[in-house]
């Protein structure tokens, strides 16, 4: 930042007011480039106008690019945490510590609001009267539990429209896995108490559950009704190999416990947290901080955890307890407990573990951070040996880490849609993936629907420049980008074309192995080829076949509900004729989402694996998508 500059915002600043708030630091081109809260809005931004020694280098880089200073007032510091949350989610500035986590882990939620509950696979936690169990690690590990406990305790599995509409019962009571409530079989009362003990079972009350399943048993046994007695033998072995693969911390607590651990160096930060649900170890997540070296002595390290734990429990179940690896002091410490609690409605430990069992919890978390870390350092070397490559084949003048890829895609003739598709460092950078429906094309025209798609995404000042564009085609759809880029004022963007070769004999002429994916540089005739086992040219294809795939889930999603026909068309390994034999069988796409893998085997030309792939496919969650304006 020019001196002159620097006086001038170090100036305004000056005149903040005292009193809590969010400030938002914008460089020359106006956007946000670091998010921060404060007790005292002048003293904390003022700070970072004063002698640069004592800030991290970190801080030093962006007092050197901050051109204005904004703030928001709020009426508590615990509001300030709340807003600072928020519009980190939304702006993504470049200073702040951003979690760069492209899971969205499963959670089982449980409808316990409803009249007749059922059981759900969750990527968020909402407030709407409903339990949420986890978080899980795998969605399959997810969707076996529900099917488990369906069958175990009788839960509906039906959609709620299905639900409302049925007039005879479904084949899941026929084979006896469910009580029939669409059509009161069971009362509200009877149903619930089912269900009761599902609930249980989620919340650790193992003890309660085994017991009552064991009582149905002995009865069952004792009316002869044997099938039924083996049927919950069966249930009570399973819950019993399902509690033996669970490592047990405290078998007598009902308490959710998180613990906090961190490893790290000058290459970045892995920060770990271990999920511990009424007792026992449900699992581990990781969530690594790039370019952030939690042992600088200059940083802070209280100030970087706590907006970890801010940023974090924004989206994530909270739990009861949150241990931490150091202590944070007094203050943060009750201050973070009265953000948390505003945001679960109940109350939340945030303690220093100091405990045995804490002390011990907190240490597993350590210690998997830094297996983790060794292990997601060891990929991103070589990600950046692949960017290295690709930045020394293409002649790029700086590593390219971030890289674009548009695919334009026309389903059947009908509406035309395009997706952008981002990687950073090397690997799929979800929060800024973004969609196109083309509004100024008519029929199929690729040269006009890119035009169209890069023109409305360069106005987005606020969206960072790639380093390099892939167009997914040859030399011809390469020249076509360049002339749009040149006609748009952005032909200072490297651009790479990229198509498959044409025929064996362009490899025999290949002194080294070399791959199927041809690259064409512009002015250069003859195309770029990497060894078929390059990391360079798996990210290359990686984001192509990544654009491809996210265009043609938007035409999904478009069509869904208009055209039952074309969403079976997405379904891998699925003809005409099986396809038919579906549309005669069932009424809606909703039915064939709700039918159990039996409904569907036992079709002509269908089998198991062909029935859960069928339903895989038609319920696999929507990724969040942005549509460009």
């Amino acid at each position: 930042m020019a001196s002159s500059r620097f006086d001038l915002v170090r100036d305004k600043v000056k005149e903040f007011p005292t009193q809590s708030g969010v400030y938002l630091m914008k460089n020359l081109a106006d956007k946000i480039i670091y998010i921060g809260k404060a007790k005292n809005l002048r003293s904390r931004v003022r700070s970072y106008f004063t002698d640069s020694k004592d800030h991290s280098p970190k801080t030093r880089l962006l007092v050197q690019n901050i051109d204005e200073v904004e703030y928001i007032l709020t009426k508590t510091e615990v509001e300030a945490f709340l807003l600072e949350a928020s519009l980190i989610k939304k702006h993504r500035p470049k200073y702040n510590i951003r979690l760069r986590d492209d899971k969205a882990y499963p959670y089982i939620r449980l409808s316990w609001a409803d009249d007749y509950p059922r059981l759900y696979l969750a990527r968020k936690v909402k407030k709407d009267g409903s339990l949420y169990f986890g978080p899980y690690t795998s969605g399959f590990a997810v969707q076996g539990t529900i099917r488990f406990l369906n069958r175990t305790f009788k839960i509906r599995d039906c959609t709620d429209m299905m639900f409302k509409t049925r007039t005879r019962p479904c084949m899941t009571y026929q084979i006896g896995r469910c009580t029939a409530p669409c059509v009161t079989y069971i009362s509200k009362e009877d149903y619930k108490s089912e269900v009761e003990g599902a609930k249980n079972f989620l919340k650790g009350q193992n003890r309660k559950v085994l017991k009552a399943i064991t009582e149905k048993m002995m009865l069952a046994a004792a009316e002869e009704k044997f099938e039924v007695a083996a049927r919950l033998r069966d249930s009570v072995q399973a819950i019993k190999a399902i509690l033996e693969k669970q490592a047990v911390i405290n078998d007598t607590s009902e308490k959710d416990q998180d613990a906090v651990g961190f490893f790290g160096d000058e290459r970045g930060c892995l920060v770990e947290t271990v999920h511990v649900r009424a007792g026992r170890v449900l699992g581990t997540r990781s969530h690594y901080l790039p370019h952030f070296d939690p042992n600088d002595a200059i940083e802070d390290p209280r100030e970087w955890l706590v907006d970890f734990l801010n940023q974090y429990y924004d989206d994530n179940f909270i739990p009861d307890d949150v241990l931490l690896p150091l202590d944070i002091g007094n203050d943060l410490t009750k201050l973070m407990g009265e953000v948390l609690h505003e945001r679960s409605g109940t109350k939340v430990a945030v303690r220093f573990a100091t405990d045995e069992r804490g002390r011990n919890l907190v240490d597993m978390a350590n210690q998997n951070a830094k297996a983790h870390f060794l292990k997601y350092v060891s990929k991103s070397e070589e990600k950046l040996r692949g960017l290295d490559e690709i930045k020394e084949k293409f002649n790029l003048p700086e590593i390219p880490r971030r890289i674009e890829c548009y695919d334009i895609s026309t389903f059947q003739g009908a509406e035309t849609v395009a997706s952008q598709v981002v990687f950073e460092e090397g690997v799929p950078a979800k929060e800024h993936y973004r969609r196109y429906k083309i509004r100024t094309v008519t029929g199929i025209d690729d040269f006009a629907s890119m035009y169209e798609v890069l023109s409305r995404r360069f106005k987005h000042t606020e969206y960072e420049d790639p380093h390099l564009i892939v167009i997914d085609g040859g030399k011809g759809q390469l020249s076509q980008a360049m002339k749009i880029l040149n006609e748009i004022g952005r032909q200072d963007i490297p651009v790479v074309g990229l198509a498959k070769a044409r025929t064996e004999s362009d490899f025999r002429k290949q002194e080294v192995e070399s791959s199927e994916e041809r690259f064409f540089l512009p002015g250069r005739a003859n195309p770029v080829i990497f060894k078929h086992n390059a990391e360079a040219l798996h990210i290359l294809s990686g984001i192509r076949d990544e654009a491809h795939r996210f265009a043609i889930t938007y035409h999904r999603k478009l069509r869904e509900g208009t055209s039952l026909e074309s969403e079976l068309d997405y379904v891998v390994g699925l003809g005409e004729k099986r396809k038919k034999v579906l549309l005669t069988r069932f009424n809606s796409i909703d039915e064939i989402k709700s039918a159990v893998p039996e409904e569907i085997a036992q079709l002509k030309g269908f089998n198991r694996i062909l029935a859960e792939r069928i339903l895989l496919q038609l319920n696999e969650p929507d990724e969040e998508d942005v549509e460009v304006e």
